[in-house]
């Protein structure tokens, strides 16, 4: 893979760190390549959406935190 720099705005980093600490991903690299991937899917290799809508991955279990 090849490193890509961007320049986004506050909000989205703060929901991308959001959806890390859901446990929906992994990290925000995973969840910038697969919204890369599903764009570029419906936007250029027409593949159509999923007719009740598209979800981003699979949706995980939360972690479990013991304190």
């Amino acid at each position: 893979m090849r490193l890509v720099t961007v320049k986004m705005p506050e909000t989205y980093l703060e929901g991308l760190d959001e959806l890390v600490k859901m446990g929906r991903y992994s990290s925000r690299s995973e969840a910038i390549r697969i919204a890369v991937r599903e764009l570029l899917k419906r936007e250029l290799w027409g593949v159509p959406e999923h007719p009740t809508g598209f979800e981003l991955a699979p949706r995980r279990e939360p972690r479990r935190v013991t304190v």
